[in-house]
């Protein structure tokens, strides 16, 4: 934790040197020392402190400077620090001056030039001064603010991309009194949502996602010419092939289009993960990979779309969304899956305003205490609802289905039904969803009655099934009817198999129509659909990428 600031202003050189002298003397354990000549400089300092998150605890100015007189000085500090203390230095002809001060503005002392001994006329009146500051201290968020407006899609977009990459931050509704106070030092506004205020002082006004992924050390320039292994996506399978990839001493490149962990990453709580008895959450599940694969050397860039790929010469020429490419002997696509979109009137006009796709940790808190709806049947609306359970008000899951059953690991469903504030709610589906600025109510139609309702919701989050991401690997390679990439033994099954595949040997288990190209996790046809077996599948395309590059 920083140290909080003793912030001195002084234009007599002599008179600060000395000031500073005895401060540091003092008070260097507990209190960092700043100290300037300038008024000027120190407003200007003060917005950088602010936005740095930094804390000034006590601020000592002369009354008399040529740019602004001490009394004005301290005045203006208000709108920085209201909580620090403010000391007056003064020369014995400023006395009534700094009475007035002390009656009229917010000056809590002031103390005579010069001050020897400092023992008896210094310290002893900042002591004082300095215990009553610390009786209602509390140490500043030290890490990026992101200042939005409520059930703004922008702000959500913001607080999902840093959630997901492990970026802690503080969130401030633009309507609370510190954010307006930053809004108003950085000369900013409504127009200007959402804002970001990095840990350097930096202010960025509705950045774009490649913006902040470069403010924080993401997508930087790939630092090789050609890559042993490019993998695409960076869910459980992505991320696992990262691992041995690297481990293994390939140079391993990972490209992520949105943000790492994949629905898996959105999970509140995955159960039936060897080795967790207890569970863990996708966000944890996703930190340990990510660190794991960054210690082994792996490179990664995000957020970063492939756009196609192209073979010449056995190597694969990877297009990316900036019009750069990169060049790969192996490639393995793990690009999972994504929602499907519910086409209901309403839907789309307040998305991320009450109507989320997947689990959006970020926003559950602001649920406390009101009606959610969750859509959907399977597992991952399972661990959605025990998460929201702890705060909404009450849970509701919507299917269209008799019961969970058939859709839900019976694990989930058995703890679903000791939560006192989850209901199901079957046969049923949503038929349009209502709201001015943000989601306010559902109408619920009953398939068995054909009778319909309308209800009062603060949030609904989707998992209606899920397609494929594979929409950019036309004439690349070969992929059944619903989109999911064909591999191994499926591909010797096809009857054009001989016109496609001319190597020698048959394909390898994962490896696609294009000799090279592996597919792993969710994305290909047959998949399991579970974490692990998306983990063992990333571990696995690594070793067939082996035996491809021997040969």
């Amino acid at each position: 934790m920083k140290l909080p600031i003793i912030f001195s202003v002084d234009d007599d050189p002599g008179v600060l040197k000395a000031l500073a002298r005895d401060l540091k003397s003092k008070y260097y354990k507990e209190y960092r020392i700043f100290s300037t000549p300038s008024v000027i400089e120190a407003l200007a300092t003060l917005l950088e402190l602010k936005n740095m998150g930094e804390t000034v605890a006590l601020f000592i100015s002369d009354q008399r400077m040529p740019e602004m007189d001490g009394v004005d000085f301290l005045t203006s500090t208000i709108d920085y620090y209201p909580d620090a203390r403010r000391i007056l230095l003064t020369a014995y002809a400023d006395t009534d001056a700094a009475v007035k001060a002390i009656n009229l503005a917010s000056v809590d002392y002031y103390f005579v030039k010069p001050w020897d001994p400092a023992r008896e006329k210094l310290y002893p009146l900042l002591d004082d001064l300095l215990e009553d500051w610390k009786g209602n201290y509390q140490p500043s968020f030290s890490g990026i603010k992101v200042i939005g407006a409520q059930y703004s899609p922008q702000a959500c977009a913001v607080k999902s991309f840093l959630t997901s990459y492990l970026v802690p931050f503080l969130y401030l509704d633009s309507e609370d009194e510190e954010a307006k106070q930053l809004l108003t030092l950085n000369n900013l506004g409504p127009r200007d949502l959402p804002v970001l205020i990095y840990e350097d002082g930096f202010v960025a006004a509705a950045p774009t996602l490649l913006e902040m992924a470069a403010k924080i050390g993401l997508h930087p320039a790939p630092q090789w010419e050609v890559y042993d292994v490019v993998i695409i996506g960076a869910g459980p399978a992505g991320l696992a092939a990262a691992v041995y990839g690297a481990s293994e001493g390939l140079k391993t490149l990972m490209i992520e289009a949105k943000t790492p962990g994949g629905q898996a990453g959105a999970s509140s709580r995955i159960e039936n993960y060897l080795g967790f008895p207890a569970g863990l959450s996708g966000y944890d599940l996703t930190r340990r990979a990510l660190t794991q694969a960054r210690r082994f050397g792996a490179e990664m860039l995000s957020p970063c779309k492939v756009r196609g790929i192209t073979v010449k010469d056995g190597y694969k020429l990877l297009t990316l969304d900036d019009g750069a490419t990169v060049t790969a002997r192996s490639v393995v696509v793990t690009t999972g899956v994504e929602y499907r979109q519910l086409d209901t009137p309403g839907i789309a006009e307040l998305r991320c305003a009450g109507v989320y796709y997947g689990a959006s940790s970020s926003e559950a808190s602001s649920h406390s205490g009101k009606p959610v709806y969750i859509v959907g049947g399977g597992n991952s609306a399972g661990q959605s609802a025990m998460y929201l359970s702890k705060y909404a008000e009450k849970v509701h899951i919507i299917i269209r289905k008799p019961d969970l059953s058939s859709t839900m690991s019976t694990y989930l469903t058995e703890q679903i039904r000791n939560v006192d504030n989850i209901v199901i709610i079957p046969n049923a589906e949503v038929k349009s969803a209502r709201g001015v600025r943000r989601l306010e109510s559902l109408v619920i139609e009953y398939s068995d009655t054909g009778v319909s309702e309308t209800v009062e919701a603060a949030a609904l989050y989707i998992f209606i099934g899920a397609r494929p991401y594979t929409d950019w690997l036309d004439n690349v390679v070969i992929k059944d009817e619903k989109g999911f990439i064909e591999t191994g033994p499926t591909l010797v099954r096809r009857r054009d198999f001989t016109k496609f595949w001319k190597e020698k040997r048959e394909p390898y288990l994962l490896e696609t129509s294009c000799p090279g190209i592996f597919a792993a996790g969710d994305v290909h046809a047959g998949a399991m659909a579970r974490v692990a077996s998306a983990v063992g599948e990333g571990a696995l395309s690594i070793n067939l990428a082996h035996k491809y590059l021997a040969h």
